[in-house]
């Protein structure tokens, strides 16, 4: 980092989240929970995302979910995806891949607007399988596509808070990605 650029934490995201969308789309951000969790809108509640601990790198992927997840999905719990825990087979470990590459992607660019390192998950600590070479491949692909096309509407208004935040307004360029190896 360079001189006087600023520290990622936790509770900036949360500060910045919600300044963005707390009152334009009734959710909220909040942090330290055991398990990463989406609650829709109820009862005059926002709709709430909280993600793990005090993870940064947890926050980001669970905001890169909701920036994706459309109005039909925004009202369900967990966006109404499947999700099987730590500990899936080959076959599960495939699906699961499918359906993390926009979200990692996002948190990908979400994290170079912060000046914070990524890292492409397998989410599967318990058995050895790491991410597969394919995943690895269509993560950075995907990358690559937001940036030529543009983001969705709320993943591009949080990557400019970001990078007003921490990188002096400057989105990242594709030249700032290489592919996984």
């Amino acid at each position: 980092m360079t001189t006087g650029q600023r520290l990622p934490k936790d509770q900036d995201l949360i500060t910045i989240f919600n300044q963005c969308f707390l009152t334009t789309e009734n959710t909220e951000l909040r942090g330290n929970a055991s398990e990463p969790l989406y609650t829709p809108a109820r009862d005059g509640q926002p709709a709430i995302i909280v993600y793990r601990n005090d993870y940064f790198a947890s926050a980001l992927h669970e905001i890169a979910h909701w920036c994706i997840a459309g109005v039909e999905r925004r009202q369900l719990e967990d966006y109404g995806y499947w999700y099987e825990p730590d500990g899936r087979t080959e076959h599960q470990q495939r699906l699961f891949e499918t359906v993390e590459v926009k979200p990692q992607a996002l948190e990908w660019i979400f994290s170079r607007c912060c000046q914070t390192p990524f890292f492409i998950s397998a989410d599967n600590l318990s058995t050895d399988m790491g991410a597969s070479e394919n995943f690895k491949a269509a993560v950075y692909q995907q990358v690559v596509v937001y940036l030529e096309q543009g983001l969705p509407i709320r993943a591009k208004d949080f990557a400019v808070a970001l990078s007003r935040f921490y990188r002096t307004g400057q989105l990242p360029v594709i030249s700032e990605f290489l592919p996984p190896n």
